[in-house]
């Protein structure tokens, strides 16, 4: 029987660690794996210290190099049955090359977020103003949505996102997907191994400072909650993770205001299964945050904002609070400071929503039946989304022209 292959093309290599993104990148490997595919991995961009070591997985790695026709022998050598791109960004790089190269692979792009909604959102704040669904429509949406267009199947991690891509832009369902986080069931037999309330002492923000929502969430916290807060609870300390803190973040770190920059976690779950409360009062940004199933699984309860929850409690009651007004946020984190038995029930409704809403074993094996589904069924998918064809003929493609135009100046 011959062995399925599939290629992973990495904006970055993965960083479990560090991010949210490489951490959800590590969860679509670890599906593929477990349903016996032969797995590349390839990125253009440098390795870090923190980069996850694919080939303890028995994973193949590959460096390949942009706008290089080195990539189109690549491909061509491995013929993978499935193509993953990594954002939208990858897709533009190298998907003209994988239709060219292999015309039957499947190609997925997993978005991780819609960046055109964060940015978006980001303007929004950043200006002062009301968000409205007319900001959405910008250069960088035209580029993302074209690069969902042109795939087979795009992975979407929030249910927010699937309703603007099918009511506001008109996608079609049929080439959309929605794959939430996919985690471990939490079994009685590890809530009993939690630290309990009367061991857990002082709040935290976990959060990668490359990503933008991420430090502008700092800033907030440092100058509209922490001052009001650190009144209300005067013994309590807030300490800040995150990775590639910039010396700007180092800056902020004043231990006599007891807010504390404490740089990289070695494992996010480790070290906030120490604390009571996660803050995490996220002004704007997409997608699903990976920081609070990461509080979800070591029983850390969490108060955070209207968009920090978006898409991911359903129907269910958060783990915590959610509010927007800076004094109430404040209040309610006292409440739940400090109140044992209103602590403990958000615990548990977090070992709620992961159990109903995230748990891995009621999405993998479906979304990789879907997938050898689409697989057999490619040449009809492709007629039915033919706006995906009209997208990769080359009077669309000026990413493909620029590409080849910068290898031919690099000769």
């Amino acid at each position: 029987m011959k062995e399925k292959k599939v290629l992973f093309i990495g904006l970055v290599w993965p960083e479990p660690t560090s991010s949210a993104a490489g951490f959800r990148m590590m969860q679509l490997i670890e599906t593929f794996l477990a349903s016996s595919y032969q797995i590349t991995f390839a990125s253009a961009a440098a390795k870090s210290p923190y980069s996850a070591f694919l080939q303890s997985l028995g994973i193949h790695e590959e460096a390949i190099v942009l706008n290089s026709s080195s990539f189109d022998d690549f491909i061509t050598q491995l013929q993978p049955d499935i193509v993953v791109f990594d954002r939208f960004m990858v897709e533009e790089q190298y998907g003209w090359r994988v239709a060219q190269q292999c015309p039957n692979a499947l190609r997925v792009l997993d978005t991780e977020d819609l960046h055109f909604l964060r940015q978006a959102r980001q303007t929004s704040v950043k200006n002062k103003g009301n968000f409205s669904f007319q900001a959405l429509f910008t250069d960088t949406a035209k580029r993302e949505l074209a690069a969902i267009l042109r795939s087979d199947l795009s992975l979407i991690i929030s249910e927010s996102e699937m309703k603007i891509l099918i009511e506001e832009f008109r996608i079609s369902p049929d080439i959309l997907y929605y794959l939430p986080f996919l985690e471990k069931e939490i079994t009685p037999s590890e809530v009993i191994q939690w630290k309990p309330f009367k061991e857990r002492k002082n709040l935290l923000f976990i959060g990668n400072f490359i990503h933008e929502p991420n430090w502008h969430t700092v800033q907030y916290l440092k100058t509209q909650i922490w001052p009001q807060l650190r009144k209300m609870l005067p013994k309590a300390e807030l300490h800040i993770y995150g990775a590639y803190a910039t010396q700007k973040v180092l800056q902020l770190n004043n231990p006599k205001e007891q807010f504390l920059i404490k740089g990289r976690a070695e494992s996010a779950r480790v070290t906030m299964e120490n604390y009571r409360v996660l803050l995490a009062p996220i002004q704007f940004g997409a997608g699903v945050k990976g920081k609070f199933i990461d509080a979800m699984q070591t029983g850390t309860p969490s108060v955070t904002t209207t968009i920090g929850a978006e898409a991911m409690k359903g129907s269910l009651d958060w783990n915590g609070f959610i509010e927007d007004d800076p004094e109430t946020f404040c209040v309610k984190t006292v409440e739940l400071y400090e109140n044992k038995k209103i602590w403990y029930t958000a615990q548990e409704n977090g070992i709620r929503i992961i159990n109903e809403r995230y748990e891995k074993r009621k999405y993998q094996a479906d979304f990789m039946t879907n997938l050898s589904l689409l697989k057999v069924q490619i040449d009809k998918h492709r007629q039915q989304n033919f706006i995906s064809q009209i997208l990769l003929h080359h009077t669309m493609q000026s990413t493909k022209y620029m590409s080849l135009w910068i290898e031919e100046k690099n000769k």
